[in-house]
């Protein structure tokens, strides 16, 4: 069996601005770099074999300090970047309710096969690369824990990759950022193990630095 411990970037000023990320290249923020700090320090103990994360800044930045702690080299996993959303990359909320109401109703409902506009992926799309992606690190590290830190529309299809809920269902579980989720693998598929830690961000950078 293969554990995964799946983490979501450190928080963005877009994350507070309530707009799209998808595949645009946004850099954590001050807070969101000590999120990530304080992440290594929670893993710091950890018996890991490796070290993954999306190739996107967001995720690379908060992977980078995990890594470091750990003495492990970081590994770019292009299979865990956050859903394509076309042109609603760089939209607000707000903006895209204006400016978009019925592509945004739609993203809403959450049609597995409709592609978001500009080139975007559909869900399904989507939750095929992600699955394809955890099956093959998984696989690669067969009874050994490894940590992916990826995206929030990742982390839902990966909860719902191991809970079985529907890719059409609503959305009743967090992707908080810098959280820790942790889900297992073996050839029956992949089951939920826990969801949510965020215990280690009450942590005081005193703490954080007091533990490595």
């Amino acid at each position: 069996m293969a554990e995964l411990l799946l983490i979501r970037h450190g928080v963005t000023s877009w994350n507070r601005e309530r707009r799209f990320q998808g595949q645009t290249n946004i850099p954590l923020d001050e807070e969101g770099h000590r999120q990530a700090r304080r992440v290594a320090a929670a893993l710091a103990a950890s018996r890991t074999a490796a070290v993954y994360a999306s190739d996107l800044s967001r995720a690379w930045e908060t992977a980078r300090p995990v890594a470091d702690t750990l003495g492990l080299p970081l590994r770019a996993e292009p299979g865990l970047r956050e859903r394509h959303y076309g042109a609603f990359e760089g939209r607000s909320i707000d903006e895209l309710e204006r400016d978009w109401a019925q592509d945004f109703a739609r993203w809403r409902a959450r049609e597995p096969d409709f592609p978001l506009p500009g080139g975007g992926e559909s869900l399904r799309t989507l939750q095929a690369r992600v699955e394809a992606a955890l099956i093959a690190i998984a696989r690669r590290h067969a009874g050994e824990r490894v940590v992916a830190v990826t995206h929030g529309g990742v982390l839902d299809c990966a909860y719902r990759i191991a809970t079985g809920l529907g890719i059409a269902e609503p959305r009743k579980h967090e992707l908080l950022n810098a959280s820790i989720n942790r889900i297992a693998f073996d050839e029956s598929g992949f089951r939920l193990i826990a969801w949510g830690d965020v215990a280690h961000l009450a942590r005081s950078d005193d703490d954080v630095v007091a533990r490595g």
